[in-house]
């Protein structure tokens, strides 16, 4: 970057998104500083298992210099894929190839460690919660964090996910409610306490649906497995029914009504599961979202396009971070940058939230789904 003063670069979330775009800037000697809420790395379960594209996740790392670590630490055999009906009867399987690489799984917080190790030493800045954003829009833009402390920046990179704060400095729009909700449930020491579940589900997912509601069970390392229980519920579902997320046993009773023709092996999900449940409901941005063009703020990933979660959004979000990091190498200012980096990004994104519009909906169909359609081709 050809600039008369060194940029000030502030990354405001610790997700894949800022991370890799983090990691781009320092490829290129650019200064940047990451800020995140949470306390530190180790604050909370990063979720579960995710599978990086060649054609965006696995580039992003590329532009890294991290892809070749990357291959080292992932699961090809998580591409396994198998699809059955709630009696338990296997309608589709998929067995990876043995030099399959095209999306290996690869756990979040492994993905996350492998970015985060690759930084410079105090780039993150952690228990920095963004309050919110002002200052001149042509720059440069004032951070006013929840701990008091306030920092200038000349560009600040929204990557802080569905509820970006960074996004109301550009636009107005908020998530809304799918209208589905994901019950995750966790299962630990797979082959030895829950070898039934283990087998059933193999070494990648296994997903099931009847129309009205949904399971996707997924390995993860380390033996462990994630099971996501999907509803067309209210958002609020859960204290509707009188009950409390911790409440797993009246939880657990409420799906063994709700599941109860399933087959009795499948029901074993829900009557197993190792510790409370999670509730994830279902959010996505307006379709399409757009934001009059600022020099300097921008958004990446889902405080960008937020969209229901069938397998791209940690994939865009990695891109963009790494295309936006690239576009600041290669402009004179920063204002040239986001005009490029904007120019590219936003129309993939519209395109993709046009896609995956009402997706959520797609994951309760009981017909078999796009990739089994695509494999028969």
């Amino acid at each position: 970057m050809n600039t008369t003063h060194t940029p000030r670069i502030a990354v405001i979330g610790a997700g894949p998104g800022g991370l890799t775009c983090a990691r781009v800037l320092q490829r290129h000697r650019i200064a940047v500083t990451v800020h995140d809420a949470e306390s530190g790395p180790g604050f909370r379960d990063q979720g579960g298992s995710l599978d990086l594209h060649e054609d965006n996740g696995q580039l992003a790392l590329r532009e890294a210099g991290l892809l070749e670590e990357f291959l080292r630490l992932c699961r090809p055999e998580g591409q396994e894929m198998r699809q059955l009906d709630p009696s338990g009867n296997l309608l589709f399987h998929h067995a990876p190839e043995a030099d399959e690489r095209f999306k290996p799984e690869i756990d979040r917080g492994d993905l996350r460690d492998l970015l985060l190790n690759s930084l410079e030493p105090g780039t993150v800045r952690w228990g920095h919660a963004l309050r919110s954003v002002d200052g001149p829009a042509e720059g440069p833009r004032r951070l006013h964090f929840a701990d008091g402390t306030t920092l200038e920046a000349d560009l600040v990179i929204g990557a802080d996910g569905a509820w970006s704060k960074v996004r109301r400095a550009v636009s107005d729009a908020t998530p809304d409610y799918s209208g589905v909700s994901f019950l995750e449930a966790w299962f630990h020491d797979i082959q030895h306490r829950h070898p039934d579940i283990a087998e059933l589900v193999g070494q990648g997912s296994a997903g099931v649906s009847d129309g009205e509601r949904g399971l996707f069970a997924q390995r993860n390392s380390g033996d462990h497995l994630r099971v996501y229980f999907i509803q067309r519920v209210p958002a609020d579902w859960i204290a509707d029914a009188g009950l409390t997320v911790e409440d797993t046993a009246g939880i657990r009773a409420l799906l063994l009504d709700r599941y109860r023709d399933w087959s009795p092996r499948l029901r074993r999900t829900i009557t197993d599961n190792d510790g409370p449940y999670v509730h994830r409901p279902l959010h996505a941005l307006p379709v399409p979202h757009t934001w009059e063009q600022n020099p300097a703020v921008t958004l990446l990933g889902d405080a960008a396009h937020l969209m229901p979660p069938l397998g791209v959004g940690v994939n865009l979000a990695m891109l963009d971070g790494c295309e936006l990091a690239l576009a600041l190498a290669n402009s004179d200012t920063v204002a040239e940058a986001v005009h490029a980096y904007e120019a590219t990004m936003v129309p993939r994104s519209h395109a993709w939230q046009r896609l995956l519009d009402h997706g959520a909906e797609e994951l309760l169909s009981a017909e078999l789904p796009d990739f089994v359609t695509d494999s028969a081709h």
